[in-house]
């Protein structure tokens, strides 16, 4: 059996047989590091801690689950104590429309509604009943129930025990005041103006001349302050102050036909009764009368049979009717009443002056009257 050898090792640089555990060779001298010595092969293990495997979608909602667990009970101890108030939530309001739906515009509705016609209310006519009792009774006017029953225009043809139509009043604005207009804005509401635009090289003078309107009347109406006109303005040229041609021509001018006067009161079928002793009959001006022309008034009463006519020719735009033609019975006489401008053309042979039309006539107004006038004392 041959004895074991020891382990060598060569040296790098000349090739010499070493011991294994030699630094340095002793031929050439060169250093070498020794050789590591090789690790035990057991390692001594600690214990080791369970290990729990899961897939990270599980882990992030167990998390957030561990999350909203801890915020409700932290919510719910902080609101015991009085530390939160919970919000009151708050309808947020949308302003969009469905697409199905179209804004629409509504109507605006108008201020005042228009009266619905009432049916008429049938009467049975009693003794000593006449188109004058029965239209006072019921608020409403002689010619009315005249239209309504084709009744003659005196309505003298009633009977006891007829049955008449009596129309239902329909509500009225308001009637006017009682009171007499001011002469000035009556005449300003009837006159008749024209609208001017002056033009190039025109001037307060020549447009009083072409229209035969003073230079003051046109200023007044205007409210100018000076004579001087603008180009472009356009201003009114009241027709009603027109003034007279003038010039020593022996054919004056035939001014146009004046319109027709506007009545104001008293209204259509007012009822007036002993009570009254005088009634005033009152129109719109129609402008300045010249010195031959009038208001011709005319008052007929047609309840009395004959028709008795009153003519009055006055210069003022109101008439007072005398108490002497006051109905002599005791019975409504319907009294009819209506107004046009007339012009003097000369005189008769016994020196009353003749009058011919010189305008429109106005409407024709009735109201009635009733009761029986004083005896009237003779003059010794």
């Amino acid at each position: 059996m041959s004895p074991e050898t020891a382990p060598t090792k060569l040296c790098p640089t000349c090739g010499t047989r070493l011991a294994e555990n030699a630094t340095r060779c002793v031929v050439c001298g060169s250093e070498f590091s020794p050789k590591p010595q090789p690790k035990s092969q057991k390692a001594v293990q600690g214990s080791r801690m369970p290990e729990i495997r899961m897939s990270l979608p599980l882990a992030l909602g167990l998390l957030a689950l561990f999350l909203a667990i801890g915020a409700t009970l932290v919510f719910i101890g902080l609101q015991t104590t009085g530390r939160v108030v919970v919000p009151t939530p708050i309808p947020s309001a949308t302003n969009t429309l469905p697409p199905s739906q179209t804004p629409t515009e509504t109507p605006i509705p108008t201020d005042t509604p228009t009266p619905s016609p009432l049916p008429p209310i049938e009467y049975i006519v009693k003794a000593n009943d006449n188109c004058g009792t029965i239209a006072y009774a019921f608020n409403v006017s002689v010619q009315s129930i005249i239209l309504l029953n084709n009744l003659s225009v005196t309505c003298t043809d009633l009977r006891i025990g007829q049955v008449l139509k009596v129309p239902q009043p329909t509500p009225t604005p308001p009637a006017a005041a009682t009171m007499t207009l001011e002469p000035a804005a009556a005449t300003r509401a009837a006159c008749q103006t024209v609208a001017y635009t002056v033009q190039a090289n025109d001037t307060l003078s020549t447009i009083s001349l072409n229209y035969n309107v003073s230079m003051d009347a046109i200023k007044e109406w205007n409210g100018l302050t000076t004579d001087n006109v603008y180009l472009g303005a356009t201003i009114s040229i009241p027709l009603c102050m027109r003034a007279a041609t003038p010039g020593p021509s022996p054919t004056p001018t035939t001014p146009p036909p004046y319109p027709a006067p506007n009545l104001l009161l008293p209204a259509d079928g007012s009822p007036f009764t002993l009570a009254h002793n005088t009634i005033t009959l009152q129109w719109a001006s129609v402008g300045t009368l010249r010195e031959n022309e009038r208001y011709m008034v005319t008052v007929l009463d047609v309840t009395a049979g004959t028709g008795r006519p009153l003519l009055a020719y006055v210069t003022d735009t109101k008439y007072i009717v005398p108490v002497t033609f006051r109905p002599q019975d005791n019975a409504a006489h319907v009294i009819r009443w209506w107004v046009v401008v007339v012009r003097q053309t000369g005189t008769d042979d016994q020196g009353n002056p003749i009058w011919s039309l010189a305008g429109t006539s106005s409407e024709r107004r009735a109201f009635s009257w009733s009761g029986s006038a004083p005896a009237v004392t003779p003059t010794p």
